[in-house]
Protein backbone atom coordinates (compact mmCIF):
# COMPACT_ATOMS: atom_id res chain seq x y z
CA UNK A 1 0.00 0.00 0.00
CA UNK A 2 1.50 3.55 -1.15
CA UNK A 3 2.74 5.86 1.78
CA UNK A 4 0.63 9.02 1.80
CA UNK A 5 2.57 11.68 1.76
CA UNK A 6 1.36 14.75 5.10
CA UNK A 7 -1.04 16.92 3.83
CA UNK A 8 0.79 20.11 3.33
CA UNK A 9 -0.72 23.09 6.19
CA UNK A 10 -2.14 26.04 4.18
CA UNK A 11 0.33 29.01 4.29
CA UNK A 12 -1.79 31.84 7.03
CA UNK A 13 -2.21 34.98 5.08
CA UNK A 14 -2.02 38.40 7.09
CA UNK A 15 -2.87 41.27 5.02
CA UNK A 16 -1.23 44.70 5.75
CA UNK A 17 -3.40 47.22 5.79
CA UNK A 18 -0.97 49.28 3.85
CA UNK A 19 0.12 49.47 -0.13
CA UNK A 20 4.05 51.44 1.12
CA UNK A 21 6.79 49.23 -0.06
CA UNK A 22 9.39 50.12 2.68
CA UNK A 23 6.82 49.86 5.31
CA UNK A 24 6.17 46.37 3.55
CA UNK A 25 9.66 45.21 3.65
CA UNK A 26 9.94 45.88 7.41
CA UNK A 27 6.90 44.06 8.45
CA UNK A 28 8.12 40.86 6.23
CA UNK A 29 11.49 41.34 8.03
CA UNK A 30 10.10 41.80 11.84
CA UNK A 31 7.38 39.18 11.73
CA UNK A 32 9.38 36.48 9.15
CA UNK A 33 9.79 34.23 12.04
CA UNK A 34 6.42 33.51 12.15
CA UNK A 35 5.30 31.62 9.38
CA UNK A 36 2.95 33.56 8.08
CA UNK A 37 2.83 35.65 4.81
CA UNK A 38 2.42 39.25 4.93
CA UNK A 39 0.96 40.63 1.98
CA UNK A 40 -0.05 44.63 1.54
CA UNK A 41 -4.31 45.33 0.90
CA UNK A 42 -5.34 45.32 -2.44
CA UNK A 43 -4.21 48.52 -4.45
CA UNK A 44 -7.79 49.43 -5.12
CA UNK A 45 -8.65 49.55 -1.82
CA UNK A 46 -8.81 53.38 -0.24
CA UNK A 47 -9.77 53.70 3.53
CA UNK A 48 -10.03 57.15 4.34
CA UNK A 49 -8.28 58.25 7.57
CA UNK A 50 -10.33 60.32 9.56
CA UNK A 51 -8.66 59.62 12.90
CA UNK A 52 -7.19 62.35 15.08
CA UNK A 53 -4.87 59.91 16.71
CA UNK A 54 -2.46 57.32 15.22
CA UNK A 55 -4.40 54.58 17.57
CA UNK A 56 -7.82 55.75 15.78
CA UNK A 57 -6.72 55.70 12.28
CA UNK A 58 -4.75 52.00 13.00
CA UNK A 59 -8.13 50.57 13.72
CA UNK A 60 -9.94 52.33 11.33
CA UNK A 61 -7.72 50.61 8.87
CA UNK A 62 -7.42 47.01 10.27
CA UNK A 63 -11.06 47.11 9.91
CA UNK A 64 -12.00 47.85 7.16
CA UNK A 65 -9.15 45.74 5.53
CA UNK A 66 -10.02 42.45 7.44
CA UNK A 67 -14.09 43.35 6.49
CA UNK A 68 -12.79 44.46 2.37
CA UNK A 69 -10.16 41.18 2.63
CA UNK A 70 -12.21 38.49 4.76
CA UNK A 71 -8.54 37.73 6.01
CA UNK A 72 -6.53 38.66 9.38
CA UNK A 73 -5.53 42.63 8.88
CA UNK A 74 -2.97 44.43 10.52
CA UNK A 75 -2.77 48.08 10.63
CA UNK A 76 0.25 50.86 11.32
CA UNK A 77 -0.18 54.61 12.03
CA UNK A 78 2.50 55.97 12.66
CA UNK A 79 4.03 59.70 12.29
CA UNK A 80 6.65 61.98 13.36
CA UNK A 81 5.77 64.52 16.14
CA UNK A 82 8.15 67.90 16.33
CA UNK A 83 7.93 69.17 19.63
CA UNK A 84 8.54 73.12 18.49
CA UNK A 85 5.91 72.77 15.76
CA UNK A 86 3.17 71.68 18.39
CA UNK A 87 3.81 67.94 17.33
CA UNK A 88 3.48 68.35 13.53
CA UNK A 89 3.25 67.04 11.28
CA UNK A 90 1.63 64.11 13.34
CA UNK A 91 -1.14 61.86 11.84
CA UNK A 92 -0.50 64.13 8.58
CA UNK A 93 2.99 62.98 8.34
CA UNK A 94 2.40 60.56 5.37
CA UNK A 95 -0.10 63.57 4.00
CA UNK A 96 2.74 66.82 4.82
CA UNK A 97 3.56 66.65 1.21
CA UNK A 98 3.80 64.49 -1.80
CA UNK A 99 6.97 62.86 -1.82
CA UNK A 100 9.53 61.67 0.91
CA UNK A 101 11.70 64.33 -0.08
CA UNK A 102 9.51 67.10 -0.37
CA UNK A 103 8.06 66.44 3.20
CA UNK A 104 11.54 66.50 4.62
CA UNK A 105 12.40 69.93 2.87
CA UNK A 106 9.22 71.17 4.22
CA UNK A 107 9.44 69.79 7.94
CA UNK A 108 13.66 71.96 7.51
CA UNK A 109 12.08 74.73 5.96
CA UNK A 110 9.37 75.24 8.58
CA UNK A 111 11.76 74.12 11.80
CA UNK A 112 14.27 76.57 10.33
CA UNK A 113 10.76 79.88 10.70
CA UNK A 114 10.09 78.77 14.16
CA UNK A 115 13.94 78.92 15.11
CA UNK A 116 13.19 82.08 17.23
CA UNK A 117 10.33 80.19 19.12
CA UNK A 118 12.60 76.80 19.46
CA UNK A 119 15.05 78.98 21.31
CA UNK A 120 12.50 80.96 23.51
CA UNK A 121 10.71 77.08 24.81
CA UNK A 122 13.90 75.56 25.01
CA UNK A 123 12.63 72.46 22.99
CA UNK A 124 15.21 72.45 20.30
CA UNK A 125 14.67 70.07 17.45
CA UNK A 126 13.24 67.28 19.59
CA UNK A 127 11.00 64.70 18.07
CA UNK A 128 9.67 61.55 18.33
CA UNK A 129 8.19 58.66 16.15
CA UNK A 130 4.98 56.68 17.54
CA UNK A 131 3.33 53.57 15.74
CA UNK A 132 -0.42 52.65 16.82
CA UNK A 133 -0.56 49.03 15.54
CA UNK A 134 -4.23 47.47 15.44
CA UNK A 135 -4.68 43.88 14.30
CA UNK A 136 -8.64 42.83 13.20
CA UNK A 137 -9.93 39.41 12.61
CA UNK A 138 -11.70 38.98 9.31
CA UNK A 139 -14.91 39.84 10.80
CA UNK A 140 -13.58 43.47 11.21
CA UNK A 141 -13.27 43.27 15.40
CA UNK A 142 -10.14 44.29 16.60
CA UNK A 143 -8.17 42.34 18.88
CA UNK A 144 -5.01 43.58 19.88
CA UNK A 145 -3.82 47.16 20.01
CA UNK A 146 -0.46 48.78 21.08
CA UNK A 147 1.76 51.67 20.56
CA UNK A 148 5.58 52.39 20.31
CA UNK A 149 7.65 55.48 20.96
CA UNK A 150 11.20 56.48 19.85
CA UNK A 151 13.07 59.50 20.72
CA UNK A 152 15.07 61.74 18.59
CA UNK A 153 15.69 64.83 17.21
CA UNK A 154 15.65 66.33 13.61
CA UNK A 155 18.83 67.22 11.59
CA UNK A 156 19.46 70.20 9.36
CA UNK A 157 20.08 68.42 6.55
CA UNK A 158 19.12 64.82 5.50
CA UNK A 159 21.95 62.07 5.89
CA UNK A 160 22.12 58.18 4.92
CA UNK A 161 20.57 55.86 1.94
CA UNK A 162 18.48 53.92 3.77
CA UNK A 163 14.96 53.69 5.29
CA UNK A 164 12.11 55.57 4.11
CA UNK A 165 9.80 59.09 5.06
CA UNK A 166 11.85 61.23 7.74
CA UNK A 167 14.49 58.58 8.27
CA UNK A 168 17.52 60.22 6.94
CA UNK A 169 16.70 63.49 8.93
CA UNK A 170 15.93 61.35 12.35
CA UNK A 171 18.27 61.26 14.50
CA UNK A 172 19.15 58.67 17.23
CA UNK A 173 22.02 60.69 19.74
CA UNK A 174 22.74 57.25 21.59
CA UNK A 175 23.14 55.59 18.49
CA UNK A 176 25.00 58.18 16.74
CA UNK A 177 23.18 57.52 13.57
CA UNK A 178 19.71 58.65 11.52
CA UNK A 179 17.20 55.93 10.73
CA UNK A 180 18.10 55.92 7.32
CA UNK A 181 22.15 55.06 8.58
CA UNK A 182 21.45 52.41 10.53
CA UNK A 183 21.24 48.46 8.98
CA UNK A 184 17.75 46.88 9.20
CA UNK A 185 18.12 44.49 12.40
CA UNK A 186 20.01 47.67 14.15
CA UNK A 187 16.39 49.95 13.30
CA UNK A 188 13.96 47.09 13.87
CA UNK A 189 15.55 47.45 17.49
CA UNK A 190 15.26 50.82 18.25
CA UNK A 191 12.46 52.14 16.20
CA UNK A 192 9.16 52.86 16.71
CA UNK A 193 7.36 49.91 15.03
CA UNK A 194 10.03 47.72 16.13
CA UNK A 195 9.03 48.22 19.69
CA UNK A 196 5.45 48.04 18.85
CA UNK A 197 5.91 44.91 16.71
CA UNK A 198 7.72 43.34 20.38
CA UNK A 199 4.11 44.20 22.54
CA UNK A 200 2.06 43.19 19.77
CA UNK A 201 4.31 40.09 18.68
CA UNK A 202 3.14 37.02 21.60
CA UNK A 203 -0.47 38.21 21.71
CA UNK A 204 -0.05 37.66 17.49
CA UNK A 205 1.66 34.10 17.92
CA UNK A 206 -1.32 33.13 20.40
CA UNK A 207 -4.20 33.99 17.60
CA UNK A 208 -1.82 32.42 14.90
CA UNK A 209 -1.61 29.12 16.88
CA UNK A 210 -5.52 29.26 17.83
CA UNK A 211 -6.16 29.85 14.19
CA UNK A 212 -3.94 26.78 12.80
CA UNK A 213 -5.73 24.93 15.26
CA UNK A 214 -8.90 26.01 14.14
CA UNK A 215 -8.03 25.14 10.20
Amino acid sequence: MPQQMPKEMPTQRLVLASTNAGKLKEFQALLGDLGVEICPMPAELEVEETGSTFAENARLKASTVARATRCWALADDSGLEVMALGGAPGVYSARYAPTDRARIERLIRELALAEREVREAGAGRRARFVAALALANPEGAVELEVEGVCEGSILEAPRGDGGFGYDPVFWIENMGQTFAEMDSETKARCSHRGRALAVLKPGLQQRLMEWRRSD
